[in-house]
């Protein structure tokens, strides 16, 4: 699909009513009781809470696609996407006709409501469900693995949020989006299931790399039988990774959103046109692996070593604030910051003058009695 196509549907069909980093069961209430949408939305269960968890199915196709977002709850950049595609999907364009009349799409936008609600990566277990794949002990877990087993889907899309640590393998570009065709066994086969699956991901890489170029990283493929993936993958379903990643002050993921959008049209599209055999899966081997060499802000040059600082996520008032904590203090010379402060040389203290300590947060520092903001612009 023509990149520009790709940007002319994103800015005529996002779905403004969601923004930001808190999206939960209550945010997309308003969409899944839309007359558009409704009539394709299920309860395919209930959460640790009882809150209901939904699926939107579309189409008549062949071509089964499951896909689900939010199965941590504080990861919603994907949820926002999903909605952005549905909105194309449901108008009368030419391409989403020939998508539906390929493909049956089956998503459920948030796996997690509770973590959802409570803006936390578990369940209201304190479970991850990520690591829940084997022993299926939580609600959640039990609802997605009978929906595969029923739905039999020919494709899997996980689709996540990643950290703002993530760069590039040996450049300071961040991750902006990151894939993972993960491992079906424990030796790491590039099997012809692995190889459907990594011909997409090329595809979807192909379109990023033209508008950030270096920008899209690999997964580590260690296998997990305890990730949802690695399972599905093992059980010869082609299973595709997605996350999220941070854009230059992007820290409300509209930017990465948009090219999450534009990466799940692309592989549906893909999907719906092409008889994948994993025959055109090489240029995926030849996309950098992940590494993890970001703070969200490094000061450098004090008068003793570098302060690392990452911005814990908490909500508040139905907000997530970025909170900045001390995260290392030690040699940060082979690291990268989102934001560096250069100290000059200065001795860097917190407020009321006290040293700075691991693991204590503050929203300022004082350079040379200078007073140094460490929120983010938007705070």
């Amino acid at each position: 699909m023509q990149t520009e196509l790709l940007k002319s549907l994103y800015k005529s069909h996002k779905e403004t009513s969601l923004f930001g980093r808190y999206i939960h069961a209550t945010s997309i209430f308003h969409l899944l009781d839309n007359d558009n949408i409704k009539p394709f939305v299920d309860c395919i269960g209930t959460s640790v809470n009882n809150e209901n968890i939904h699926s939107i199915t579309l189409g008549t196709g062949s071509k089964k696609i499951l896909m689900w977002s939010q199965m941590h709850g504080n990861e919603s950049t994907t949820t926002k996407a999903v909605f952005d595609m549905l909105n194309v999907l449901i108008a009368s364009e030419q391409l989403s006709k020939r998508v539906l009349d390929a493909c049956t799409l089956k998503i459920i936008p948030i796996l997690n409501p509770d973590g959802a609600k409570a803006y936390t990566r578990l369940n209201a277990n304190g479970i991850d469900l990520n690591r829940d794949a084997k022993n299926l002990s939580q609600p959640e877990s039990q609802v997605l693995r009978k929906v595969f087993d029923t739905f039999k889907p020919d494709y899997c899309f996980n689709l996540h949020d990643q950290r703002t640590i993530y760069n590039v393998e040996a450049t300071n570009n961040p991750a902006t989006i990151s894939f993972l065709a993960p491992a079906q066994d424990k030796d790491c086969t590039i099997t012809d299931t692995r190889k459907k699956a990594m011909e997409i991901i090329a595809v979807m890489n192909t379109n990023l790399q033209k508008q950030i170029p270096n920008q899209v990283g690999i997964y580590d493929d260690a296998f997990n039988i305890n990730c949802v993936g690695d399972t599905f993958q093992s059980l010869n379903t082609p299973t595709i990774l997605f996350e999220a990643g941070h854009f230059q002050e992007d820290y409300d993921r509209e930017v990465t959103r948009e090219f999450i959008f534009q990466s799940l049209m692309t592989a549906i599209q893909y999907i719906s046109e092409t008889n994948i055999t994993g025959s055109n899966h090489k240029n995926y081997l030849q996309i950098p692996r992940n590494e993890k060499l970001f703070y969200d802000i490094i000061i450098r040059n004090t008068s003793k070593q570098d302060i690392g600082i990452l911005y814990n996520e908490k909500l508040r008032d139905e907000s997530i604030e970025f909170i900045p904590k001390i995260e290392k203090i030690y040699d940060l010379s082979t690291f990268y910051g989102h934001k560096e402060i250069d100290a000059r040389g200065h001795e860097v203290l917190f407020t009321d003058n006290n040293n700075l300590v691991e693991g204590n947060e503050n929203d300022f520092v004082l350079i040379n009695n200078e007073k140094s903001s460490l929120k983010l612009k938007n705070n």
